[in-house]
């Protein structure tokens, strides 16, 4: 269904070119064109993954484990059970305080009154340092994906969990590791098409109003103003983070020869 929509819309679009040659109207329906393109190319996870896993099992030992990341220039492996089911994660972060190399943690001072009740806490450093196999340190039920979640979707569970890789699964077994390194090189190898110039002020500020619409740190229409190519913005800004998209919004247009600002700082009141 969505790749016939495309399709369709493609359709639309060179049927509009064939009837329609003013060139602002021909500019604008390139740029659905080319939008529309984007869209049917959309990479997934299997698109950017590393398809060659190195796993290891809960019996699996530490020193072992230290071996296999050495060896192979990973800082990190998944965990699987003999059916190849992803049980945990183990990485270097892991390892950092082992008494094999005098680095575990030091016990901290705690109050008199903790110390007559007694806790537990330090068990769980001593066991980090401790431990022989990797099961006893491993982070149990880690995040998966599957292998058709959008680049979008991967770069939401990475940051909103704060780590750098996960699993990939097929059938609830482990086929490939996606990272935030993945995502970089994906980046690089991205094709950034160049767009042709506006050839008006109107074209140009018609374009970055569309490339506004809908954001809602964006700037009203009515503060800004073209004038032979250069973008003059207006108005209040509540901060400098608001200010500077909207300078980049506005450089990334093609005809755009620089950014004026002319805008103050939104007034605070007193007390808020």
């Amino acid at each position: 269904m969505h790749v016939n929509g495309v399709h369709s819309a493609r359709g639309i679009v060179n049927h509009a070119r064939e009837k329609v040659r003013d060139g602002c109207v021909e500019r604008r329906l390139s740029l659905m064109f080319r939008s529309l393109s984007r869209l049917e190319m959309k990479m997934q996870t299997r698109d950017v993954m590393t398809t060659s896993v190195v796993s290891v099992t809960p019996d699996t030992t530490v020193h072992e484990l230290a071996m296999l990341l050495t060896k192979h220039r990973i800082s990190a492996a998944p965990v699987v059970d003999q059916e190849q089911h992803v049980v945990g994660m183990i990485s270097e972060g892991d390892l950092l305080h082992r008494e094999e190399i005098d680095t575990e943690k030091t016990p901290s001072r705690r109050s008199w009154w903790l110390e007559m009740l007694g806790s537990d806490r330090g068990a769980e450093d001593y066991i980090r340092s401790h431990a022989r196999k990797v099961g006893e340190i491993m982070s149990r039920d880690p995040i998966c994906v599957s292998e058709d979640a959008s680049l979008t979707e991967i770069a939401s569970v990475l940051e909103s969990h704060h780590i750098k890789r996960v699993p990939v699964l097929r059938e609830g077994r482990v086929v490939g590791i996606v990272s935030r390194s993945n995502l970089v090189q994906a980046l690089a190898s991205a094709f950034v098409e160049p767009r042709a110039p506006a050839t008006s002020d109107a074209e140009i500020r018609a374009m970055l109003m569309g490339e506004l619409a809908g954001r809602g740190w964006a700037f009203p229409g009515r503060n800004i103003v073209v004038r032979d190519g250069v973008v003059h913005l207006w108005g209040t800004v509540w901060s400098s983070d608001q200010l500077d998209a909207m300078r980049i919004a506005s450089e990334s247009i093609p005809g755009v020869k620089r950014v004026e600002d002319h805008t103050i700082p939104y007034p605070i009141m007193p007390g808020i």
